[in-house]
């Protein structure tokens, strides 16, 4: 056991008053560097900064509904057509009480932020294609805290290892696991700094839509093999060839190719944020 990590970590920051989560504080920190990175992103393109705020709000709802839509349809569809008022943030079980946002599901949440995308391009009038991809540039960012909030909760835990770097949840149990969630944050670091790249290099050679091709493609590629060292989040996905979470990717990584290959071979060339009527 002293050859492991041993991970005992309580998912409340101030365990004594019970809040703020960490999980929480992640998700905060997350959002504000997106914020930031996209406040220069817009300067750097000539945008108004303060289509920022607006954006942030629109992002932010749709992520989080689309994530508990997700988690619901996805996981649970069952539990919650039979206890109907637990997808808010509230439980009768014993008693009423509040929840937080209990279960999220990424890929719900990747569809919810696309929709919000698409809604908010409508309103401002803003190519929908230029948008997603800016947004593809702090999204792998905000979801690398994310899913380091997932590890301060001892959350979405990997399945039994040896290696050195295994992580015992002792809030689970005492076996050495994976950390799949550090592996998830870290990648998901290395593909922000990637994409930003080719936002700085390539944004005025790639037409519309290829850097989040790009982003999509790599993201859930890595999120599918990431799967293989989970445990599985739900019972019935047990006795399935791939998880939820693999199913689920491989139409995220489809899109992500189609997008490349549609804007890398169609004639044109990229242009500015200005959608055309």
């Amino acid at each position: 056991m002293l050859n492991y990590i041993i991970w005992d970590i309580r998912p409340e920051v101030f365990p004594w008053i019970g809040i703020p989560r960490w999980y929480g504080v992640f998700w905060a920190i997350g959002i504000f560097l997106g914020i930031s990175i996209a406040g220069y992103i817009f300067k750097i393109e000539k945008r108004n900064r303060k289509e920022i705020d607006e954006l942030t709000v629109f992002l932010i709802v749709g992520t989080l509904a689309g994530a508990r839509l997700g988690h619901i349809l996805f996981y649970d569809p069952v539990h919650y057509w039979q206890h109907p008022i637990e997808i808010l943030p509230v439980s009768l079980n014993p008693s009423f009480h509040f929840t937080g946002l209990a279960g999220l599901a990424s890929h719900g949440g990747g569809l919810g932020l696309i929709t919000a995308a698409f809604i908010f391009s409508r309103r401002k009038k803003i190519d929908f294609l230029w948008l997603l991809d800016r947004i593809a540039v702090v999204a792998p960012l905000c979801g690398a805290f994310i899913r380091l909030g997932n590890l301060m909760n001892s959350e979405m835990i990997g399945i039994p290892s040896t290696m050195p770097w295994a992580f015992v949840f002792t809030n689970i149990d005492v076996v050495p696991r994976h950390p799949a969630q550090l592996y998830e944050a870290i990648y998901c670091g290395f593909l922000f700094v990637l994409v930003f790249y080719l936002w700085r290099s390539k944004r005025n050679e790639w037409k519309n839509g290829t850097l989040f091709g790009v982003m999509v493609s790599i993201l859930f590629s890595l999120r599918f093999l990431d799967e293989f060292l989970k445990e599985n989040q739900e019972d019935f996905e047990n006795n399935m060839m791939l998880n939820m979470g693999q199913i689920l990717s491989i139409p995220f990584i489809l899109v992500g190719l189609l997008f490349i290959a549609v804007q890398l071979y169609k004639p044109g060339h990229a242009t500015g944020p200005i959608r055309n009527e």
